[in-house]
């Protein structure tokens, strides 16, 4: 395919595809609520506006990067085949231009309209995301998604800062449940498609340390991240309302973990990759609601 016909073939809604808009709105939902933890009342329009909009341009970004180191993968794989890139709709030329302007732009408004802080951060987020997860610790470790994580769980620090300036404490913990979440979330996907990452030499854990010892870890990083759940409410930082929603969400977690382990339901490793996208989405959203119905006092925010 010549490049003319590259470009002629594609629409907005491939470059739409390339910023990983579903992957995006759930950190944007992070990121949200991030800012409206930071402060007992209204989050502020200027950093919920624009600085949401300049997270989401940079997260764009490091995912049409992603489309580009890894479209010889994605060709390969039945899951990511028919991305805009891997087939050839939208050039590397382009996409590389796309994502230096979305980048770009993110930057500019971040530095310009809320603050540096939430700016470098962001850049080292996509940095991480882009680069060192996609270009190096992707190929090179089964604990990849481990060490790589962290650059998906800054979200709703990016959000704090947004809106404060500074990092805090009960920032650190929103990432630290994000971070622990993410294992058992992509493991279980990886059990599902471990055939896929073996094909194009991907070191997932199922394919280099075996099916039974991922659903261990599975297991284990469930567990560790239930407990981790459950520290909001300890440090005060959410009340009981938000214990229960953690508790019962992260119960079901466990459910479907086990359920992995029990290898009964051949469709438990997709079932619960997608549930695991689910609580994530509801643990935050309970823990917005317990912000607003049963607001803790203003100490806890050092006002």
């Amino acid at each position: 395919m010549t490049q003319s016909a590259t470009i002629a073939s594609a629409t907005w809604r491939d470059y739409k595809e390339l910023t990983k808009p579903n992957v995006v709105a759930l950190m944007i939902l992070t990121s949200v609520i991030g800012m409206c933890m930071a402060v007992p009342g209204i989050v502020p329009w200027q950093p919920l506006i624009l600085g949401n909009l300049g997270i989401a341009l940079c997260a764009g970004a490091a995912a049409t990067v992603n489309h580009l180191v890894d479209q010889r993968v994605d060709q390969r794989m039945s899951r990511t085949r028919n991305r805009p890139v891997a087939q050839g709709r939208v050039g590397t030329l382009q996409a590389a231009a796309f994502a230096l302007v979305l980048g770009a732009a993110g930057m500019d408004i971040l530095l310009i309209w809320i603050n540096a802080l939430t700016a470098w951060l962001t850049l080292a987020s996509l940095v991480g995301y882009a680069f060192i997860y996609t270009l190096f610790l992707m190929r090179a470790t089964p604990q990849n998604i481990v060490i790589g994580g962290l650059a998906g769980a800054a979200p709703p620090l990016l959000g704090w800062t947004a809106v404060t300036g500074e990092i805090h404490g009960h920032a650190l913990l929103l990432v630290l449940i994000i971070f622990a979440w993410t294992p058992p979330h992509f493991w279980a996907l990886a059990i599902h498609r471990k055939d896929e990452y073996a094909l194009v030499e991907i070191p997932m854990l199922p394919v280099t340390h075996g099916v039974r010892f991922t659903q261990l870890h599975i297991l284990l990083y469930t567990i560790i991240m239930f407990l981790i759940t459950l520290m909001p409410f300890v440090t005060r930082m959410s009340n009981w309302l938000y214990l229960a929603g953690a508790v019962v969400l992260g119960l079901r977690f466990l459910y479907w973990a086990i359920e992995i382990m029990r290898e009964k339901n051949p469709h438990a490793p997709i079932l619960t990759f997608k549930y695991s996208i689910t609580y994530l989405m509801l643990l935050f959203l309970v823990m917005l609601v317990d912000h607003y119905l049963l607001p803790l006092p203003s100490s806890v925010y050092g006002q």
